[in-house]
């Protein structure tokens, strides 16, 4: 079973700067994982593209005795937000845990929270070694990003998934906790991970 964060309720800003829009979000109090989805010797798992990454979601939620979040058919995926199984958190998720109640940048100086170009000497590294968020969470910037469940911009990009909090290779301006990225939910990375979100059941 994950280590699970209980993130309390609240209100967050988003805004794209691409399309010169902002938006607020109130977001209802629900689970993060502590750190990024691991495997042996704690290394993020990576190279899962966003079709594998809801598959895995339910899998775990299987092992686990869950009700399973996403119905999934070939390339057409939904989302039961009651489910108690195991999920990719959306987008103002994400954001709203990663700043950890402070609407910052960063939650603390890089090289003491995150793992980037200037840092990582090109790899990943163990989950957990670098200090967590005021919320208890590791990783949230850096080492590898993770998928989300929104769309980017449908009109625009289609299918195209985000993800958040940048990577071992990446410079540091792009490591932040406003930095929107996306791709084809079919791309899959050696520095793209996942962290699972759980619905906190009523």
């Amino acid at each position: 079973m994950p280590d699970l964060v209980d993130i309390p309720a609240g209100l967050l800003f988003l805004r794209d700067d691409r399309l010169g829009t902002r938006w607020h979000v109130n977001v209802p109090a629900f689970r993060l994982a502590r750190y990024p989805l691991a495997g042996p010797g704690g290394l993020p798992l990576t190279g899962l593209s966003w079709y594998d990454a809801v598959a895995l979601c339910n899998e775990l939620s299987v092992e686990d005795g869950l009700a399973v979040a996403y119905a999934i058919d070939s390339e057409e995926v939904s989302c039961d937000w009651s489910a108690a199984g195991y999920r990719l958190p959306t987008e103002a998720e994400w954001q709203y845990a990663c700043t950890g109640g402070t609407p910052a940048y960063r939650y603390g100086p890089i090289d003491e929270i995150a793992w980037y170009d200037g840092n990582s000497g090109g790899r990943p590294h163990p989950v957990g070694r670098k200090a967590p968020n005021a919320w208890g969470l590791h990783d949230m910037l850096g080492n590898v990003w993770e998928w989300c469940w929104d769309l980017y911009d449908p009109a625009t990009y289609g299918s195209y998934r985000i993800f958040r909090g940048g990577g071992f290779a990446d410079p540091e301006r792009s490591v932040g906790s406003t930095v929107r990225r996306r791709s084809h939910p079919t791309f899959a990375i050696e520095d793209l991970g996942l962290r699972l979100a759980q619905t906190l059941m009523a």
